[in-house]
């Protein structure tokens, strides 16, 4: 390589330099600092005399360790040095223990990652106010670097990089063995080592996979790192919004080219290419590869063969129970989330005990009048989306929970007092209107399978519902309103659009100079199974999603939109059937009704049987 010369402007490599460049090159060559390894300068040597007051040695030796280009011999010999005197590196010598454990071993000889293993497990045994710089210096090996994006596919790693982790898996194992006080050290080095959200999706994802790796031999690690690993894929799902991923679609299509997008990643200044398979919003990108790999792992722990034990039934049972708890604990309290709550969507469509299971905890809180209001209106939430949408629960689910729903709405307006003016304000009856919006959304989404039973429907006390003194089709989404009013008009289940039109005179704007206020009556409220957006991991989702046909000859219609607001006064989610009825209100709505654009007083032709 030329050298390039500031004075004249060429480049050469045999210009020679001044005297005075030349005395400055020697004495920047005298005063370098140069490590050397004499045997009056080794770790025994430098240990001893630190102990006779003299920690000069030390503090070189360590140095010497972190920035010295060691041959294998020289760490064996050092470590197995180290093991010599593992009783005497107390506290004192906390710099050079660390220096040992930072220890680069994972492109050594096996002699080499033995040492290091053997001198990691005596050192925390003999003190254990280094597990947690061990624990954390050999976790901190699971982060893949920002530039290894080629090793790591889909959040999977190459069998080189994966024979390189076994052994740091294997290794951690050991160190967890030996010294089992070591369990919280290890969940929290993994929280703190967990990588910031808008890190590249490869270095994210291969994260994960090992954190989900140490579960395969330390299951006792199980509830504790999945309820972790949820509240930090909750981070990527609230900064991945369905109408950004949407948007970042929207403006690809636009684009001329084929299949492979170009995106500038916010965190490096490395340009990441992206294949056609997953979504183009970067952080929708990086939770799409990790949830590919979390529901790769549940279905793994949760499907019981034919040929399974006694035993391994009881454990895919058993970690199903952990993740309904830690749903319960970490996702049902969430608010606006989009994809992550899908986990368990995906869990319980392996075995119909699962999906009972989760159903009956629901329903258990919206019962309990101990949980709070706003637990039990998300639970009802949950309940609607999943009966609506999970195409693996069977027809006689739907109709008995749909019967638990109407009887408890029906004996909530009994024991009300309609002559109360307080009784009626959405605050007071959120679980109620809750309930109501949800039996009327359930009828409304599943009405193709409903209605082949109208004697079942006509047993349901919906009328009552929808008449009574509460109104609960005031604080419902417009758009489920009007589905539901489409539904019961066609079949004669009951006439509620004479009840929307009195609420929609009430929902007129009220004008302030150039301003428009809108009364604040509707139910904030979402359907957490709402479309699944991310493609990669969508082939766990799409075999058991439900999609609303909105009419007979539509068979072929697979997809949908969703968008909703959630803390507005109008709430706007548009679906299969709702599309339906937007476009079949134009030729129904007289022009006096022109004004609400949310209502549809007609038949929608996505409910005829």
């Amino acid at each position: 390589m030329s050298a390039y010369t500031s004075k004249t402007g060429t480049t050469s490599i045999l210009k020679s330099f001044t005297s005075a460049d030349r005395e400055r090159a020697k004495a920047a060559a005298i005063n370098k600092v140069r490590f050397s390894t004499p045997k009056e300068k080794g770790l025994l040597e430098s240990v001893r005399a630190a102990q006779g007051g003299n920690f000069h040695l030390v503090k070189e030796f360590s140095f010497y360790l972190l920035e010295a280009d060691l041959d294998d011999e020289e760490v064996l010999q050092i470590m197995e040095d180290g093991r010599k005197i593992v009783h005497s590196l107390t506290t004192d010598f906390a710099n050079v223990v660390e220096a040992l454990l930072s220890f680069n071993w994972r492109k050594r000889s096996p002699e080499v990652v033995a040492a290091y293993t053997e001198f990691s497990i005596d050192i925390m045994v003999a003190h254990n106010t280094y597990i947690p710089i061990g624990i954390s210096k050999c976790i901190v090996n699971w982060i893949p670097g920002d530039l290894q994006a080629a090793d790591w596919v889909n959040g999977c790693p190459g069998e080189e990089t994966r024979t390189e982790l076994k052994t740091v898996h294997d290794i951690l194992n050991r160190i967890l063995t030996a010294v089992p006080m070591a369990f919280d050290v290890v969940i929290d080095a993994i929280s703190s080592k967990f990588p910031y959200f808008k890190k590249p999706a490869h270095v994210t994802a291969g994260y994960l996979y090992n954190v989900l790796w140490l579960i395969e031999y330390k299951p006792m690690f199980g509830e504790l790192v999945l309820q972790l690993v949820l509240q930090k894929l909750l981070i990527l799902d609230v900064n991945a919004p369905r109408d950004e991923i949407v948007e970042a679609e929207e403006e690809a299509d636009k684009m001329d080219e084929d299949g492979i997008f170009t995106i500038e990643d916010v965190t490096a200044d490395t340009v990441v290419k992206q294949s056609a398979d997953s979504v183009l919003h970067p952080i929708g990108h990086t939770l799409d590869t990790c949830l590919s790999i979390l529901f790769k792992f549940v279905d793994g722990k949760t499907r019981i063969q034919p040929e399974f034990s006694e035993e391994e039934r009881w454990a895919a049972s058993r970690f199903f129970k952990t993740l309904l708890y830690i749903f319960e604990d970490v996702l049902l309290p969430s608010h606006n989330t989009h994809h992550v709550q899908f986990v368990i969507f995906q869990a319980c469509s392996i075995r119909p005990s699962y999906s009972e299971a989760f159903l009956s905890s629901l329903w258990l809180k919206v019962q309990n009048p101990n949980v709070s209001a706003i637990l039990r209106h998300a639970a009802v939430g949950y309940m609607a989306s999943f009966l609506a949408r999970a195409r693996f629960v069977p027809l006689s689910t739907i109709k008995m929970y749909l019967n638990e729903l109407s009887n408890w709405a029906n004996s909530y307006i009994g024991d009300s007092d309609q002559y109360s003016s307080q009784n009626g304000s959405l605050k007071a009856n959120m679980v109620f209107f809750s309930v109501c919006q949800s039996i009327f959304y359930l009828i409304a989404f599943r009405a193709k399978d409903l209605t082949k039973d109208l004697h079942y429907l006509q047993l349901l006390p919906l009328s009552r519902i929808a008449m009574s003194h509460l109104n609960p089709l005031r604080y419902c989404l417009p758009a489920v309103a009007t589905a539901f009013a489409g539904v019961t008009r066609t079949h004669q289940l009951a006439y509620c659009h004479t009840v929307l039109e009195r609420n929609a005179r009430r929902k007129l704007a009220t004008v302030y100079g150039h301003d428009k206020a809108m009364p604040e009556e509707t139910l904030e409220t979402f359907f957490p199974f709402d479309p699944y957006l991310l493609k990669l991991s969508n082939k766990y989702i799409e075999p058991n999603y439900l999609v609303y046909k909105a009419h007979d000859m539509d068979e072929c219609a697979a997809t949908e939109t969703f968008r909703r607001k959630r803390g507005d006064s109008e709430m706007v989610e548009e679906d299969d059937f709702i599309l339906a009825d937007k476009r079949q209100k134009l030729n129904e709505l007289s022009k006096s009704q022109e004004f609400d654009k949310h209502f549809h007083y007609g038949t929608s032709p996505g409910f005829n049987t």
